[in-house]
């Protein structure tokens, strides 16, 4: 038992470890609520939910009210349960930063690239989820619900997507980066 409390609060962990952890998840998940993993859907259950208190007439229509529903959904608890696990990892392995100085931007190599202002790395996070969440919506899931979940399921849809994850992954790094990653 020691062992493996040991290794949880480790900074890393094993990329096979976390692999099959990954899988053994995705497996209850499917057992235990009969939904696969999948985190971009929630974004848009709770905007619908905000549309509609705010502008009901707007968000009356197929999508909202078939396709993607507003509400807590199974999705929504899944994002929020994925944050507070988040922190408690990062808790228990000591690695938890939140509201210490420099928190937001302490990664060496961001600062050598980028400059050290807080502010710069908070606004290209906003604006990549932005793109990241829409072009979830086009590729037909994010990297949890198509990648891994429709991995699971040995969808064709899943590698392809894989494939261009390290496709477009691999010249944007290049680009942003340079040669100093």
């Amino acid at each position: 038992m020691k062992f493996i409390l040991d290794y949880i609060r480790k900074d890393e962990w094993s990329p096979y470890v976390a692999g099959v952890l990954l899988g053994l998840v995705g497996i209850a998940a499917v057992w235990a609520s009969d939904s696969l993993l999948g985190a971009s859907g929630a974004f848009e259950n709770i905007a619908g939910m905000i549309g509609k208190a705010v502008a009901p007439a707007a968000f009356d229509n197929m999508y909202f009210n078939f396709i993607m529903p507003p509400g807590i959904t199974y999705g929504v608890m899944l994002v929020v349960g994925i944050f507070f696990g988040g922190m408690i990892g990062a808790a228990t392995s000591g690695t938890l930063k939140w509201g210490k100085k420099d928190s937001a931007n302490s990664d060496e190599q961001w600062k050598r690239i980028f400059g050290a202002q807080t502010w710069k790395r908070w606004l290209i996070a906003f604006f990549g989820a932005i793109i990241l969440e829409y072009a979830a919506g086009i590729a037909g899931g994010c990297t949890s619900g198509l990648a891994i979940s429709g991995g699971m399921l040995l969808a064709p849809a899943a590698f392809i997507f894989i494939a261009g994850m390290f496709v477009g992954g691999i010249p944007t790094a290049w680009l942003i980066y340079g040669k100093r990653f």
